[in-house]
């Protein structure tokens, strides 16, 4: 029922006006984003790797990648700080070092780190923001990339080069690239968020217009699972 609810609001977002549809959109891009220079080719055998990403609160950015292919399973949780810090009304404060973050399992035979690279600046936050996104604000909804390998590193790094070159965006891209030293799995009443609150204010303006986007601008990498 949920899922059948979700599928009918986004149906209703696609059908407003391109102009309504552009003032949801997360991203400051002036023109769409290009694909990642720097990238490896998909996996010749199926596999498993993660990365995590964090781009404001983790309830819209684990949405939009439940929604791409390839994508095995998404964790919303807290990434920067300790394990004794990762609680949700301690990150709150601010003053943890944690970012509210997602981590991303994902088959590399059937999507590159590239492509979520792509996904994570198009429509999943706005680089452009320093510590906040929309409505919140503090540094533990800073954007940031926390690579787990050098490889990842170098694609993140040269990505933010690329579209800083390229002039996509109308202001700096603000995103921080860091080791993962630890990702920590937020509570189960933040997992799935958007699927069992579709209807919730904050999830209606934050959140459906991201993956209405995403289905709009990539149907390719979109599925509606």
């Amino acid at each position: 029922m949920l899922r059948l609810s979700l599928r009918r609001l986004l149906r209703t977002l696609g059908a407003l006006p391109l102009i309504v549809l552009s003032a949801c959109t997360p991203s400051d891009a002036a023109t769409p984003l290009p694909n990642a220079v720097t990238d490896t080719p998909l996996a010749t055998a199926k596999g498993t790797e993660t990365a995590v990403l964090a781009g404001g609160c983790f309830w819209g950015v684990q949405a939009v990648f439940q929604h791409v292919k390839g994508v095995t399973r998404v964790i919303s949780g807290y990434s920067g700080g300790t394990k004794e810090a990762a609680e949700y009304y301690k990150v709150s404060s601010g003053t943890t070092g944690h970012a509210e973050s997602v981590q991303i399992t994902y088959d590399p035979s059937r999507i590159t780190y590239g492509q979520l690279l792509k996904v994570y600046f198009s429509v999943a936050h706005d680089p452009t923001e320093l510590n906040r996104q929309g409505p919140d604000v503090g540094t533990q909804y800073r954007s940031a990339i926390f690579y787990s390998n050098d490889e990842q590193k170098r694609a993140a790094t040269a990505y933010i080069a690329q579209l800083e070159a390229a002039k996509v965006f109308r202001r700096r891209i603000v995103t921080q690239v860091v080791p993962s030293k630890a990702f920590y799995p937020a509570e189960a009443y933040h997992q799935d968020y958007l699927v069992h609150h579709p209807y919730e204010p904050y999830i209606v303006i934050n959140d459906l217009p991201k993956i209405a986007n995403l289905q709009r601008q990539f149907p390719n990498l979109y599925t509606g699972k």
